[in-house]
């Protein structure tokens, strides 16, 4: 079975991820993409504790993830993957991965960003990588738990996205 959630959520293993998406979609394996997370034992030993015993967790570099997608590691197993931003999903996606769909659950407000909806903050790179993956036929919704009503969001990054272009025009 392929990866059955592609969610970009900056937070990455947290309780929305273990009470809320785990209960309701029933995955064998957790993969975070993320090279900070790779190369940050603590955090590392801090999600493992989060996920239930019966759930396996990977946390890999964006290429390990890309190479490990690519011979097809996971398409026997049910498998959630999270990265922390969109340029990470998109680098997933330009190496070959295919997604119908990509779940943005949670893009926190930091300096330097601007608030797009209630739960994701973006920058102009951020709009970007978005519209790149938008333009390729895939799905970007927006909800944070499982059973919350699931939004596209594409009309406001595409809005947000022409904006951008044109204040960088002028």
């Amino acid at each position: 079975m392929p990866i059955v959630l592609a969610r970009i959520d900056d937070r990455l293993v947290h309780g929305q991820i273990v009470q809320g998406w785990l209960k309701n979609i029933a995955v064998d394996k957790i993969v975070v993409a993320s090279d900070m997370a790779a190369n940050d034992a603590m955090q590392q030993v801090l999600m493992s504790m989060a996920v239930p015993s019966n759930v396996g967790l990977e946390v890999k570099t964006v290429s390990e993830t890309i190479k490990a997608i690519l011979n097809k590691e996971y398409d026997k197993i049910k498998t959630m993957l999270i990265v922390s931003s969109p340029a990470d999903i998109l680098e997933i996606i330009e190496s070959g991965a295919e997604f119908k769909s990509v779940n943005v659950g949670g893009m926190h407000f930091v300096n330097g960003k601007r608030r797009l909806l209630r739960n994701i903050s973006v920058d102009d790179s951020d709009i970007e990588n978005l519209y790149k993956i938008y333009v390729k036929g895939i799905e970007i919704e927006n909800r944070a738990l499982p059973l919350d009503e699931r939004t596209n969001i594409i009309s406001v990054i595409e809005k947000e996205y022409l904006k951008t272009a044109a204040k960088k025009r002028s």
